[in-house]
């Protein structure tokens, strides 16, 4: 997920790529980036001290260890923190970023982009923590650049990363079966591939611009004892509805 939103930023044209600075362990991790004009370190805490903007995107186990070793060179004056971890609590990082007795903290949002934000085309949620209404601005500008961006609270951050983060695999689990059905009925693989990308395509760019409900545009091609209701009629004997809801619901557990 670094790495898409690395390559996202580079397309918004917002910063020289000179202003990003990408921190890694690992050198072959960084070697992506060769050629892009971003800064490279394998060190978190010279990357950190540096930014206006601090994301931190690691697996929710690595959270904790990354937030309390680049807390002691952070400016929480003007620097804010983004954390893009699945499962990770608001207050749980509060603590691990607080500073002194008095608990000083940093503008935090918990952020959940999709990796089609390497394409400028994520639909990212933003929790607001110890942030003002200008702070939260300037971040939801900057995710808006790379595709949608909805402001949620923290109780649906579960839901909305099943919808968009793992729906992503969800759709493309669909690709998949729908290419495969293409070719049992006689198409080549990759002719197959390209026919339901376009269709997926055309269904959602239709969606959007006539503001229709998709039960509206089905019925535009679903004729009286045609091939379209049968075929959707014989999916939802299968459990297709049904399936996507327990798969998205299995994903909050």
């Amino acid at each position: 997920m670094g790495g898409s939103l690395v390559k996202g930023l580079l397309q918004t044209g917002m910063m020289d790529a000179g202003d990003i600075c990408v921190a890694d362990p690992s050198a072959a991790s960084l070697q992506a980036f060769n050629g892009t004009g971003v800064r490279q370190t394998s060190n978190n805490q010279e990357a950190a001290k540096t930014g206006d903007v601090v994301v931190v995107v690691v697996k929710p186990w690595l959270v904790q260890d990354v937030l309390e070793h680049i807390k002691p060179v952070m400016d929480y004056n003007r620097q804010m923190v983004v954390v893009i971890a699945a499962g990770v609590p608001s207050e749980q990082i509060n603590q691990w970023l607080g500073k002194g007795s008095g608990m000083v903290l940093p503008a935090l949002f918990l952020v959940i982009p999709n990796i089609a934000i390497a394409m400028r085309e994520s639909m990212t949620f933003v929790v607001p923590v110890n942030a003002t209404s200008e702070q939260t601005g300037i971040i939801v500008d900057l995710f808006d650049s790379m595709g949608q961006t909805m402001i949620t609270d923290e109780r649906h951050l579960p839901a909305a990363t099943a919808l968009a983060s793992s729906g992503i695999g969800y759709a493309m689990r669909y690709l998949r079966a729908a290419s495969e059905g293409g070719v049992e009925m006689g198409f080549k693989a990759g002719d197959a591939q390209r026919i339901v990308m376009q269709t997926m395509k055309g269904a959602v760019q239709l969606l959007q611009e006539s503001g229709m409900h998709p039960e509206e545009a089905i019925d535009m091609v679903t004729t009286p004892g045609g091939v379209t209701i049968k075929g959707l009629n014989e999916m939802e004997a299968s459990g297709f509805t049904t399936a996507v809801i327990r798969g998205l619901k299995a994903g909050l557990k």
